[in-house]
């Protein structure tokens, strides 16, 4: 995986969902298009691509460019910060991680569970990050919160890459489980959110994904017109 040759790095995913939150959402959208990677982690934003520019593009999503980190960071005993979830699932992290990735140092830290933090809130996190001073920060508090957050505070963040990568902290920490092996690579890991969850997720994949197809299509046309 290639990514920007700077100095320090602001990493993000896009997904359909993601996207039609930032429809709305215009500190989630600028959070977005400030990041130096925006990774196409979802099978629709690489359709979308290929819809709009004709250009092929792969799928990279949170776990992929987290075990890519990961096993970079081993490489050199390198050292990361993982930032969000609760203090159980870190536990959890940290016990995994050390055993798959025993030369990495990794630090922790549980942010108050609440829909907007505190200046005061704030500084503790980065306090916690800046004193252990870690070569990437992983930041899991669900989107659009983490996106916005890392945003910013960016320029806070004593680190050379931040990383906002959600619900890989509980796929990590198994205390939820992810799609399996084959129904990921057939671009089907939201039918299996779906089906395991389909109170919660039923909105997000049958009405989002059909508004950001109309998003993309109504993009096609104007983008003819012009």
């Amino acid at each position: 995986m290639d990514l920007p040759d700077k100095a320090k790095l602001l990493i993000n995913t896009l997904n359909a969902h993601s996207y039609n939150v930032a429809l709305h959402n215009p500190a989630f959208e600028e959070a977005l298009l400030a990041s130096d990677v925006l990774l196409p982690d979802g099978v629709s934003v690489v359709w979308a691509e290929a819809f709009l520019n004709k250009r092929v593009i792969k799928k990279i999503a949170g776990a992929d460019i987290f075990k890519h980190e990961m096993q970079r960071l081993n490489a050199v005993s390198g050292s990361c910060f993982f930032l969000g979830s609760s203090q159980e699932v870190l536990v959890k992290i940290f016990q995994i991680a050390a055993s798959e990735y025993p030369n990495v140092k990794i630090a922790t830290y549980s942010p108050p569970f609440k829909s907007q933090f505190t200046i005061q809130d704030s500084q503790k996190m980065l306090d916690a990050i800046n004193i252990f001073g870690p070569e990437v920060v992983f930041i899991g508090m669900t989107a659009p919160k983490q996106e916005i957050w890392a945003h910013q505070n960016f320029k806070k963040i004593q680190a050379k890459r931040v990383i906002s990568i959600g619900a890989v902290f509980d796929f990590y920490a198994k205390t939820v489980k992810r799609a399996p092996q084959w129904m990921i690579f057939l671009g089907l890991e939201w039918m299996y959110r779906l089906i395991k969850e389909p109170k919660r997720m039923w909105r997000r994949y049958l009405v989002g994904n059909m508004k950001f197809l109309f998003e993309i299509f109504r993009a096609k046309v104007f983008a003819i017109k012009k």
